[in-house]
């Protein structure tokens, strides 16, 4: 009956992502390539992202289902504890109805590709008889620490510099914030060392990266798994353009002040403009915002910073900004934008595959979970940008981001910068280009999923 349905109709796969913003675009992303290879794909969302934030991809058909918040969702969970708990009780049940419901409309599921957040989702596909893939939306080198921690290799926290496989030595610091510093955030630093539980159990793992970008590590890790590499995950038409309707993610949490961006960055001199943004959760704060807004006020560059309503309180009281501030934007399309010619991040690894395939150096300013080890990458590994270093008290203060925006906008360490950002834009596009790794890894996917 299987080899029938596989003669007859396209194989049919679920993608799992963790409903959040930099979880869900990833998986999108991977959502459009495959449907481009004649792949059936049902992207799973909760019932209350696909109540308040729906896809405006209609070749990407939609299943909801429940974490326990189909009202609230995350925020109305109390504690991230009572979230990733309710999230496994209701999911498990919720992902498991969603399987009989498509196979008795005739649309059965030949394989669920899960957030690796999500293990437990491969557990409800073996029920079902059903193979699975682990999908990492975060870097090959951030998963490397995170398994020798996993498997007691590495001190959490590091007493010492830590050595793993394939990277240079790391300060405690450069570490994921889970291993230098796990107890602020139990459940999440759970979570993200419990990917490798039953990952011998997949009988894929994708990666959110592209390989001449991180060669040494994704080499090792073919070593214990079998590795498919299918990024960087960034809408084709700023990159390989072969996906002409795939100029978005489609799917946005946040609202954002799209226009208003666009008409302000439309009046600036090109590579004129330092575009600052912390992502969708970063949370400064209010000493750290202070220092941020007067750090870019005093450091006379024309400025477009992120600060989302949440999160606008914690602006220093009478503060006139010297450049835009919005609630948010389309990052795409500003990092696109000839007027940008830095940009200060967080560090989140879209953001970082983003700066890096539209050829953007950077400031980086790394605040927790894998942006630390990303950051170190960015600047000592990848030279696209410097990093901007924090006081004893942690707060970067507004001389050492004023000297560090002035050398990437004026100095050498810029020039050489934008050269290295403008090479690994460049590997980028050759990556999901026709023949590049990612694409022969996407096409062996599928491959494998109609044999």
């Amino acid at each position: 009956m299987a080899e029938q349905h596989k003669a007859t109709k396209s194989p049919h796969v679920l993608l799992f992502p963790f409903p959040s913003q930099g979880h869900i675009n990833p998986l999108i992303q991977f959502a459009k390539r495959l449907i481009s290879k004649g792949v059936k794909t049902t992207l799973i969302t909760t019932i209350y992202i696909s109540k308040t934030s729906p896809s405006s991809n209609t070749s990407i058909t939609v299943e909801p289902i429940s974490d326990g918040f189909d009202d609230g969702g995350y925020m109305s969970a109390g504690s991230d504890e009572a979230y990733l708990e309710k999230f496994q009780q209701v999911g498990s049940k919720s992902l498991a109805d969603l399987i009989r419901k498509l196979d008795s409309e005739g649309n059965p599921v030949d394989a669920i590709v899960y957030d690796s957040f999500v293990t437990w989702a491969l557990d409800v596909a073996m029920e079902f008889g059903i193979t699975g893939g682990c999908f990492f939306t975060q870097a090959c080198a951030v998963n490397n620490i995170y398994y020798h921690a996993y498997k007691g290799l590495v001190d959490i926290p590091p007493v010492a510099t830590v050595s793993v496989p394939e990277l240079p030595l790391l300060q405690p610091w450069e570490t994921p914030s889970f291993v230098h510093n796990p107890g602020p955030y139990p459940s999440w630093a759970h979570i993200v060392f419990n990917q490798f539980s039953n990952i011998h159990q997949a009988r894929w793992v994708f990666s959110n990266t592209f390989y001449k970008l991180e060669e040494e590590v994704i080499e090792w890790m073919r070593k214990m798994w079998p590795l498919m590499v299918v990024g960087p995950t960034v809408p084709s038409m700023y990159l390989d353009k072969r996906l002409e309707d795939d100029q978005d993610y489609d799917m946005s949490l946040l609202k954002s002040n799209h226009i208003e961006c666009m008409k302000w960055l439309n009046n600036k001199p090109k590579g004129s403009v330092v575009y600052v943004s912390f992502g969708s959760y970063g949370e400064l704060g209010p000493e750290q915002m202070e220092e941020v807004a007067l750090g870019l006020n005093e450091s006379g560059v024309d400025f477009l910073w992120v600060v989302r309503e949440t999160e606008k309180e914690k602006l220093p009281k009478g503060f006139v900004a010297n450049g835009l501030v919005v609630s948010w934007c389309r990052q795409l399309e500003v990092l696109a934008h000839d007027a940008v010619g830095c940009f200060v991040t967080h560090c989140g690894f879209n953001s970082t595959l983003e700066t890096i395939s539209l050829g953007v150096p950077v400031v980086a300013m790394p605040q927790w979970t894998d942006q630390p080890t990303n950051g170190k990458c960015l600047e000592e590994i990848w030279g696209v940008g410097v990093r901007v270093k924090a006081n004893e008290k942690g707060i970067v203060t507004r001389g050492n981001l004023v000297s560090c925006v002035k050398e990437i906008m004026e100095g050498e360490r810029g020039v050489l910068a934008r050269k290295n950002a403008s090479k690994w834009r460049e590997l980028a596009i050759q990556a999901v280009s026709e023949g590049g790794s990612s694409d022969e890894d996407i096409n062996e996917f599928v491959s494998q999923l109609k044999a």
